[in-house]
């Protein structure tokens, strides 16, 4: 064979590859895709590891702009304790030679799995100790603690400390393990919508609805919108399944960019969430079969989004709160939920045993009611980025666990790994954190030698 033909023939094998290796890279949802990543992404980013572009800029590589574009508010809301910015400061510019701070990738690295410890830290565990050196000689009750101390629960974290900055343990000291009240606050966004009206919104019955011609009349379908919350305010079929009330737009499948025109902040959690971040990056929707943690058999097949968990027309939050999470998760702490004493109060809550917000749902913990706004206009809101409060999970205990428990009960639980896989089923071994009485001991210190 004539050497152009062996030409001819290598040509077309180095395009034949090429191409199919571009087709496999610029495409930003191919499971081809996973072949060529240099390793194992970690939790927090798995889901959108085929879209190389949400970290991998083509011209400055990674940065800590891409991390902040996901990240930067979430610091922002936790007081960030080691920001950037302090380290512009020329009094902890020597610290920089020990470890470049102002960097999000000098601690986070992606990719490289045996480096990787919790919360995608990829540094030693002594990271504090090569700073903060001299701190048993500032704190006499730090001496002889293990440098993996530092970071264990009701001690310290690297960004935020709200719940566990001293002036905080110190005010919370002395409470009892179950308070005289014990409810979460109550949602308040149908008040102030109605509110917020220039006119009174009439309710729709099942004869007001209205939906393109094309479409066969469901009775259920209809009484199940009549008696939502969605008919309840004025919202009719058209409004959501056609653009701007146009017919020939109708649409059967509502997507969560609908939602979102109703729902801005509601949508804005879930795209942050583990539940809808593939959504954020232009990716198809999550599904179960996806997932890390153990999934039901029955719902690996099914794809999240807003109506995965709520009916699209019923809309009832009670079934959002509880049988959608388990419609889905299989985890060990999920299962034994229903036998344990927060799905006692749920219950009892639902059959009327209970006054409103004194039940325990899954929601009440991981998609939890922050109140904003003022106490003349408050504004309570669900958050829908499921894993705002996960990690670490002292960021679960202010705005979740102490509308009913102590800040020492809280603390214990969330230390217990045991207390967490058996949803809580039992009373926490007290004190097994010894931060408050650390707090205790150095107030009263303070307090004795004061003149």
């Amino acid at each position: 064979m004539s050497s152009w033909i062996y030409a001819l023939v290598w040509l077309a094998l180095s395009l034949l590859v090429g191409s199919s290796l571009g087709v496999v890279l610029l495409s930003d949802d191919s499971a081809l895709k996973q072949t060529y990543l240099p390793g194992k992404t970690t939790h927090g980013h798995y889901q959108i590891e085929m879209k190389c572009s949400a970290c991998h800029d083509p011209d400055l590589g990674v940065t800590s702009k891409s991390c902040l574009e996901c990240h930067e508010n979430e610091l922002r809301e936790a007081l960030d304790t080691h920001p950037a910015s302090k380290f512009n400061d020329p009094t902890n510019a020597p610290r920089l030679a020990v470890l470049d701070a102002q960097n999000c990738i000098a601690c986070h690295k992606e990719h490289v799995p045996h480096e990787t410890h919790p919360m995608g830290v990829t540094l030693p565990q002594d990271f504090c100790f090569h700073c903060h050196q001299e701190i048993a000689d500032e704190r006499p009750s730090h001496k002889n603690l293990d440098f993996h101390t530092c970071q264990t629960s009701g001690c310290h974290n690297y960004h935020d400390n709200r719940t566990l900055n001293e002036n905080f343990l110190h005010k919370n000291l002395d409470q009892p393990d179950h308070l005289v009240e014990q409810v979460v606050p109550e949602r308040n966004a149908l008040a102030r919508y109605l509110a917020s009206q220039d006119e009174p919104v009439k309710p729709l019955q099942a004869q007001d609805a209205a939906f393109h011609s094309s479409v066969a009349r469901d009775e259920a379908l209809i009484d199940a919108w009549a008696g939502s919350v969605h008919a309840q305010v004025g919202v009719n079929c058209n409004d959501c399944h056609t653009q701007d009330q146009k017919p020939e737009t109708w649409q059967n499948h509502v997507t969560h960019e609908t939602c979102q025109k109703c729902h801005a902040d509601e949508t804005s959690g879930f795209l942050s969430g583990m539940h809808g971040m593939r959504l954020s990056q232009g990716l198809s929707p999550m599904s179960p079969g996806d997932a890390r943690l153990p999934m039901k058999h029955s719902s690996v097949h099914a794809e999240l989004t807003c109506s995965s968990c709520h009916s699209p027309h019923d809309a009832d939050v009670r079934v959002a709160a509880v049988d959608s999470c388990v419609k889905c998760h299989n985890d060990e702490h999920t299962l034994a939920y229903q036998q344990s004493p927060h799905a006692r109060l749920w219950r009892d809550e639902l059959a009327g045993d209970l006054p409103p917000g004194s039940g325990v749902s899954c929601a009440t913990c991981h998609m939890p009611r922050e109140e904003h706004g003022s106490s003349k206009a408050p504004k309570v809101k669900v958050q829908h980025n499921q894993n705002d409060n996960l990690q670490p999970n002292e960021k679960m205990v202010r705005g979740v666990c102490m509308h009913c428990h102590s800040l020492q009960y809280s603390l214990d639980a969330m230390h217990d790994p045991h207390q967490i896989e058996s949803n809580f089923s039992s009373t926490p071994q007290q004190p097994s954190v010894e931060s408050l009485e650390m707090v205790r001991r150095w107030f009263d210190e303070r307090k004795s030698r004061r003149p």
